[in-house]
């Protein structure tokens, strides 16, 4: 499989922000959304089997000679992780093994072939995503109350849409969280950003049962840095 980086963190977003986390990131993705800030995971990457990938988590985590993690929370992301066959008997073992296992798919990808224990985190794009109409509908039948819903979101036109799908749905009524995370300005100028705060606004006034979503670790380091 073809992996851009694996590294230790905190879980920056959901439900398990600030938690410490083991993150492998998948090479390749199939959209082009155009706030994206992981582009660089669209390319190269390392070729490594499912056995060298248990073998950093467990160096990563401190299992490796201890037989216990001290981190046992794992992140599968990418990219789009779902796009590589070996996805699936990556999560299983991760599983096996003991860990928690987490895993962030745009919505495309069917999800229902991933081990049941599996926590999926699936986006829904939004109209100015730049890919709209991509989740895949069967995706909503195989998620239950651990899983969660995300939304990331630069415009009002972005959030009624969020806000129409997750009613529509009944969203917050089935999955753990449904979180609406607006989208950072780009320091570049390629795309504008959405203040946290009009966010914040938009869900009180509507009443909605949702989590605002801040990408914490891009509040600790430098947005642009890789490998937190």
């Amino acid at each position: 499989m073809q992996i851009t980086e694996t590294f230790k963190s905190i879980q920056g977003e959901g439900t398990r922000a600030g938690l410490p986390c083991i993150f492998v990131r998948l090479t390749g993705c199939n959209l082009r959304c155009i706030w994206c800030d992981t582009a660089y995971a669209f390319h190269g990457g390392q070729k490594m089997t499912v056995d060298e990938v248990l073998a950093r988590v467990d160096a990563l985590s401190g299992r490796a000679g201890t037989g216990k993690a001290s981190v046992p929370l794992v992140e599968l992301t990418g990219g789009e992780p779902l796009l590589q066959e070996e996805i699936y008997p990556l999560a299983e073992g991760l599983l096996t093994a003991g860990y928690e296992v987490m895993i962030e798919t745009s919505g495309e990808r069917f999800v229902g072939r991933l081990p049941k224990d599996v926590i999926k985190i699936v986006d829904v794009k939004c109209p100015d995503s730049g890919e709209p109409d991509t989740f895949d509908s069967r995706n909503l039948a195989e998620l239950d109350a651990k899983d969660e819903v995300k939304f990331v979101i630069s415009s009002r036109r972005d959030y009624e849409f969020a806000r129409e799908f997750t009613r529509a749905h009944r969203l917050t009524e089935r999955v753990n969280q449904v979180v609406f995370s607006p989208v950072n300005e780009d320091p570049l100028g390629k795309w504008q950003g959405l203040p946290p705060r009009q966010l914040v606004e938009w869900i009180l006034a509507d009443g909605l049962g949702v989590r605002l979503g801040l990408q914490l670790h891009k509040i600790v380091w430098d947005p642009a840095m890789r490998g937190v």
